[in-house]
């Protein structure tokens, strides 16, 4: 299969100039196959699009350590903290067992992100995952790219936040609405920001970072909070009592604990943000060594201490009971039905500011996925136009999203939905810390501005492996958390990503076969700059 250029405008192209892209340059230039043996032997090669190539077009460089940060930290603190530690404490069945699994998901989450950090700092563009895929396997050609492209669309949707900020805005207002209108609120959320990323790009980072400083107030002022309740300076008569025999009644199996780690997990998931928009940001590998570890380790412990606050002002039971509304109890109990609604509206604009960064960077995933031409329309997909966002990636992401919203009946939907989203996730991340592995023995004198501690990647495996086996462990009673079969997210996760093997297969080889035609991959410049690979038809004689 050949590559041949169909177009090639360079004066669309955007040269890196500025003085601190110097390092970009240098690392970007073993994402290329150089002209001796030498420099081939050193290269890592991404996708089918040159480095210079793959970040023309679009807005540039515009985003700084602080944007990055609160990208990063935007995208963790979402509805998690304030959702999941009810289900979480029903799944290990203990506060020492749940609290457990908050450190764990905290120490599994920042080994991941020492992994990323490598691999974003070795090839600093835009795309996380699928650029990681594409340089640990070069063959099959594409299938790396195709498997996590069907992954990404089909499981890269804001649902879950949109969902939650409608429950806590109908929580607030202290009234019953119908589930139509809470799907309504629900769309309202999506499209609302959908819009704002699309025409308005960044000033919509400008409201992504003002959220993103409300969510980390919110999330101190519990922390804060409980360790007044702690002290005896509330209502609240007993605020030790969950803490003494902290593990009796502790969950025995797996399952359980490997859907609540998957809980804890996706609470987290937003460690990787910054992988996936690194073509936004200025001056992306220093940048990249300081926003990561900085957002992770602030999320890190207001998240353990804010559970500690739950504990102290609720029992077990309570919190269990609780569902998608933890934190509305809190306030219930240390000050009354009144703070809870009012920490509803907090909590609602959190799980809107959680949606936005994700949309964000998905669209960004979305476009670079469109990039190698490997999807339906993909020229549609990769544009930027009208305002320089990638607005073909926004509506791709948009598409899902409305779909689960309006289809999937609301309650135990939101947990289904968040067990089905983690389990192919895992199976990306083990794959890619594989990918490190790899790389670091067959190029092992590539340029790594970072590098990860060899026993921390393994680490991250072991719990990415965990938590891919243990939800086929029969759970106490052979019920899950959900209402579905304890087993049905894992197969429904497996078979998504089956859905990716046989789309390569049909795409890349029966049709070629029935059709008798052969594919050649060709690159495109769009009207706005943006480099496209696109498949084109040879007719075989």
């Amino acid at each position: 299969m050949t590559s041949t250029i169909r177009a090639t405008n360079t004066n669309e192209m955007k040269s890196m100039t500025n003085n601190q892209d110097d390092e970009i340059q240098r690392t970007a230039n073993h994402g290329t196959f150089g002209p001796n043996e030498k420099e081939k032997d050193l290269s890592v090669q991404a996708g089918e699009l040159t480095f210079e190539e793959d970040t023309s077009g679009g807005l540039g460089r515009h985003l700084g350590v602080f944007s990055t940060t609160f990208l990063i930290i935007g995208r963790i603190i979402g509805s998690g903290i304030f959702s999941t530690p009810s289900s979480i404490t029903t799944s290990t069945g203990s506060v020492g067992a749940a609290m457990f699994m908050w450190v764990l998901g905290f120490a599994i989450s920042m080994a991941g992100l020492f992994v990323w950090l490598e691999f974003g700092c070795m090839i600093p563009r835009s795309g996380g995952e699928k650029v990681y895929l594409e340089a640990s396997y070069r063959q099959p050609r594409h299938m790396t790219s195709i498997l996590f492209a069907i992954q990404s669309v089909l499981l890269g949707f804001s649902a879950t936040g949109c969902i939650t900020f409608a429950s806590n805005m109908v929580l607030a207002a202290d009234t019953t609405v119908s589930e139509s209108a809470s799907r309504g609120i629900a769309g309202s959320a999506m499209i609302f920001v959908a819009l704002m990323h699309g025409l308005t790009p960044k000033f919509g980072v400008k409201v992504m970072n003002v959220v993103g400083v409300l969510k980390v107030g919110i999330v101190i002022f519990i922390v804060v909070t409980g360790w007044v309740v702690l002290g005896g300076g509330t209502r609240v008569k007993d605020p030790h009592a969950s803490f003494r025999n902290a593990f009796e009644g502790s969950t025995k199996t797996g399952n359980p604990y490997a859907t609540a780690l998957f809980k804890v997990l996706s609470s987290f998931a937003g460690w990787s943000n910054a992988a996936y928009i690194l073509n936004d940001v200025k001056n992306p590998v220093r940048t990249l060594k300081i926003a990561g570890p900085l957002a992770v380790t602030t999320c890190g412990m207001l998240y353990i201490f804010a559970n500690i606050s739950y504990y102290a002002a609720a029992t077990p039971a309570e919190v269990s009971a609780s569902g998608v509304t933890v934190a509305s109890l809190f306030m219930k109990k240390v000050f009354g039905k009144t703070a809870s609604r009012g920490l509803s509206v907090f909590v609602g604009l959190s799980a809107l500011g959680n949606v936005m960064t994700v949309t964000y960077a998905h669209a960004r995933v979305n476009q670079e996925i469109a990039k190698e031409g490997i999807l339906p329309f993909s020229s549609f997909w990769a544009t930027t136009y009208p305002t320089g966002a990638p607005t073909g990636g926004l509506f791709l992401h948009f598409i899902p999203s409305i779909i689960m919203i309006t289809a999937i009946p609301f309650g135990d939907a939101y947990n289904f939905i968040v067990d089905v989203e983690g389990y192919p996730r895992a199976i990306v991340f083990a794959t890619v810390v594989i990918g490190l592995f790899f790389l670091r023995w067959k190029k092992p004198f590539a340029e790594r501005p970072f590098k990860v501690f060899l026993p921390i990647a393994g680490f991250f495996l072991v719990g990415q492996l965990f938590v891919l086996v243990a939800p086929f462990l029969r759970p106490p009673g052979g019920k899950g958390d959900t209402s579905q079969p304890y087993w049905a997210y894992p197969l429904v996760g497996l078979g998504v990503m089956f859905a990716g093997l046989v789309y390569y297969a049909v795409l890349m080889h029966i049709l070629p076969r029935l059709g008798n035609y052969s594919l050649k991959h060709e690159k495109v410049v769009l009207a706005d700059g943006t480099f496209v690979m696109k498949f084109a038809r040879s007719k075989d004689e």
